[in-house]
């Protein structure tokens, strides 16, 4: 198949990938680059098509495929690694709190909360919650670094499970008035 004729063939399908684009990103702006990109790949690798073939399954393929693989990208972008030994996964993804009181309060409550931590969880807690890595709190605690990793656990666990049981007992409370 020359040049002209795979040109000409794929303009005839151009309105249906654009058309599958659109359903695939449900952005007008996104399903125009997904269309760029597959058009792209459709002339780059037009040697690897087989003539006398269905040129419209191997494009949709190809838009398919390229779908996909920008969709795992985005996912991935999302997600830092932390290039520590620990390798810990951190998501970046935030959450925006619209009312600045609620975290406030909510805030208070967790200082309250870790200040009501035993020293031997508060201690390691604390330091990883400033920033030092396991490994720099075992040798400034001289403890093993299981040891760290543990407390740090049991620390957030009897945070989570104060944290529950005052919302649990507030909503309760609010329930029965």
């Amino acid at each position: 198949m020359s040049q002209i004729e795979f040109t000409e063939s794929f303009c005839q399908f151009r309105p249906m990938l654009s058309s599958f684009a659109f359903h695939l990103t449900k952005n007008e702006e996104e399903a125009q680059d997904l269309l760029q990109d597959t058009a792209y790949k459709a002339f780059k690798y037009r040697s690897m098509y087989k003539p006398h073939t269905n040129l419209r399954a191997w494009l949709m393929t190809i838009m398919r495929n390229t779908f996909i693989n920008n969709y795992r990208q985005k996912k991935r972008r999302q997600t830092l690694n932390d290039k520590t030994p620990n390798n810990y996964f951190l998501n970046s993804g935030g959450r925006i709190v619209l009312n600045g009181g609620e975290s406030t309060v909510t805030m208070k409550e967790l200082y309250r909360l870790v200040d009501g931590l035993e020293d031997w969880l508060k201690v390691p807690f604390l330091m990883h919650y400033q920033g030092f890595k396991y490994e720099e709190i075992a040798q400034e605690l001289d403890i093993p670094l299981g040891t760290v990793k543990s407390r740090i656990f049991f620390a957030r666990k009897k945070l989570q499970e104060g944290l529950k049981g005052m919302y649990q007992s507030q909503n309760l409370n609010e329930l029965l008035n």
